[in-house]
């Protein structure tokens, strides 16, 4: 039986929402589990299957602050082991108590986590290994992608784009391979996508995919 001192910790929408987006029953136990282990024992999951990984990472941003949170607020580890050089509290909370600590990060644990360009590439780079077989390593993007990258945030969350990538490298043909190598085309047809992978139309250039990919 594993030890922990931590109580409870608040199960946010999003969680239930990026649940649901899980086909089998095993890949929602995984990510539960995953996420249970963390908030509980702190303990990061080991070699999650795909798309049970990408789920978990969407979520661990607000997942890795509710821990830290109990942390700081307890000033002891998830197993009641005192620290003795407890986390840095963030700036503004200076003279609170433990009681506030804990209030206002239960309050942050609400919060959606921005869903920033690394998440993004992340799982862009996820999506194509898995769909196409072909690992892409991409760290940047350019300043035009940038552009519409963040005009995409303003309409949609950070699931919606998510499931638009699942539209994306889902279709069965692609009319030039450059379509899923770089985000450009995706960013900007991010609508197209989204509205494919929700109909699940995965037909929109035909139904063979091409045998040569980029």
């Amino acid at each position: 039986m594993k030890f922990t001192k931590r109580k409870a910790f608040n199960f946010l929408r999003s969680y239930f929402d990026v649940l649901n987006k899980l086909q089998t029953d095993q890949d929602k136990l995984s990510f539960l589990m995953a996420i249970i282990n963390k908030q509980f024992l702190n303990e990061n999951p080991e070699l999650l299957e795909f798309p049970v990984d990408l789920a978990y990472e969407s979520q661990f941003n607000a997942i890795d602050s509710s821990v830290k949170g109990w942390i700081r607020a307890s000033k002891t580890d998830l197993q009641g082991n005192s620290l003795h050089t407890p986390p840095t509290p963030p700036k503004g909370k200076t003279n609170n108590t433990p009681k506030e600590e804990e209030e206002e990060d239960k309050e942050k644990e609400k919060e959606e986590y921005i869903y920033k360009e690394n998440d993004f590439l992340y799982n862009w780079n996820l999506c194509r290994t898995h769909y196409l077989k072909k690992p892409s390593f991409i760290k940047t993007i350019t300043s035009m992608d940038r552009i519409n990258f963040n005009n995409a945030l303003k309409h949609f969350s950070k699931e919606d784009v998510n499931n638009a990538m699942h539209g994306l490298f889902k279709q069965q043909n692609m009319t030039i391979g450059a379509m899923t190598l770089q985000p450009k085309h995706f960013l900007e047809n991010i609508d197209k996508y989204y509205n494919a992978e929700m109909s699940k139309e995965y037909t929109l250039y035909g139904k063979d995919r091409l045998k040569t990919e980029l």
